[in-house]
């Protein structure tokens, strides 16, 4: 059998699995123009999150029952990841599935059940639900998604129950349990969803790698906020390890083990994923700045309180004079900063060109992801799914 190679491999035949099957139609195609701005309609969005949503309800209320059978005082603790899981855009699920979908048809249809593959992604909401609560620890974020970040939820349930020793303490070891439960139940509700055992087994190296780069970027997360990894290089490198890699690039390729794609369906991916996991960090940092409270559920102040140490910063600090260094030396991170430090630290990022710099990186990463998926020999449906997700991920104001 003969057929064009496609242009991302030009010197071998592609083959997405192991069963020797050489992709037909998809990768014989003539790029494809895409609108500036694609419909979500066609990620099918609402369903995928319908589902998603339904699968961790369900999973919880299991849970409920566990704990409360054990004692009645860990119900808040289920109540808290509930919370966590709750809302959200469910970005990651949503890559997951489509990573799936985009390889199912060149390796003969569908092996595993919608629902069950539905199911399966959904656990991606826990790891991140477990980063969350981490993350905020560490940078002592205030509030999350509107509400109290989980370590000050519990800090205020000990005083509020007359509890003895100290409150913040108390609420610092009960969100790293949280969030450790989070990750535990990452896990089963992945084992329990129902997929066939062999795509379990596929797919639980692409879950471990992804488990331990989400760890290893938190680490170097708190190294550059100690002086570690200085400039815009650490903090690509953060945002790589920390937020890029399991934002995009692992559920695309977790999706694709699952449905037995083989490595090319990796590497394709991770064309996509890097890119666009980086652009959708940037983002966040931008909106961490920028971002209107009422839209984001999270004070435009805190990335600033806490001294997060992101692209933005960096930049700015590359191209500030010397007061512009002092300012960001006293300000930047300072607990006792107030509105008139948080405007002055706003006007020096705008001032620098920091802000301009990163939107300029964001949309030539997000239209390299583009490109990658135009390019990518996956199905129709998928890529104009994934083309529309990739639009919402980068320019969203939440």
């Amino acid at each position: 059998m003969s057929r064009q190679p496609h242009p991302l491999d030009r010197t071998r035949a592609t083959r997405w699995g192991d069963t020797g099957r050489v992709i037909t139609g998809a990768a014989q195609r003539n790029p494809v123009v895409r609108p500036l701005a694609p419909s979500l309609e066609a990620a099918d969005l609402g369903r995928v999150r319908g589902a998603v949503s339904a699968a961790l309800t369900g999973f919880l209320e299991e849970q409920r029952t566990t704990l409360a059978a054990m004692d009645p005082s860990l119900t808040p603790v289920v109540d808290e990841v509930c919370a966590l899981a709750d809302g959200g855009k469910r970005l990651r699920p949503a890559f997951a599935y489509w990573g799936w979908r985009g390889v199912t048809e060149d390796l003969g249809g569908p092996a595993e059940d919608d629902a069950a593959v539905l199911r399966a992604v959904a656990a991606l909401e826990f790891v991140h639900a477990s980063a969350l609560v981490h993350d905020d620890v560490m940078d002592g974020a205030l509030t999350r998604r509107g509400r109290p970040a989980t370590h000050v939820g519990f800090a205020t349930r000990h005083g509020d129950g007359g509890l003895s020793g100290d409150g913040t303490t108390f609420g610092v070891g009960a969100a790293i349990l949280v969030g450790d439960l989070a990750l535990v139940w990452s896990d089963e509700l992945l084992r329990r969803s129902g997929i066939s055992g062999p795509a379990l087994a596929r797919a639980r190296s692409v879950w471990d790698t992804m488990r331990t780069e989400v760890t290893a970027g938190q680490y170097l997360d708190l190294l550059r906020a100690a002086g570690g990894l200085p400039g815009a290089h650490g903090a690509l490198t953060v945002a790589r390890y920390k937020s890029a890699g399991y934002t995009v690039q692992r559920p695309l390729q977790l999706g694709a083990a699952i449905a037995g794609a083989g490595p090319r369906a990796a590497d394709v991916y991770t064309a996509i994923g890097l890119p666009l996991g980086e652009a959708f960090q940037l983002r966040d940092d931008v909106l961490g700045v920028f971002g209107d409270p009422a839209v984001t559920g999270k004070s435009a102040d805190d990335d600033l309180r806490e001294g997060k140490q992101t692209l933005l910063i960096a930049l700015a600090e590359e191209e500030a004079d010397d007061d512009g260094r002092r300012l960001l030396r006293e300000s930047l991170g300072d607990p006792d900063a107030g509105e008139e430090q948080f405007a002055a630290l706003r006007a020096l990022i705008e001032a620098t060109g920091a802000r301009a710099r990163v939107e300029e990186r964001i949309a030539e990463r997000t239209a390299t992801a583009r490109g990658a998926i135009a390019d990518a020999p996956i199905a129709e449906e998928a890529r104009a799914a994934l083309d529309a997700l990739a639009v919402a991920a980068t320019t969203r104001a939440a």
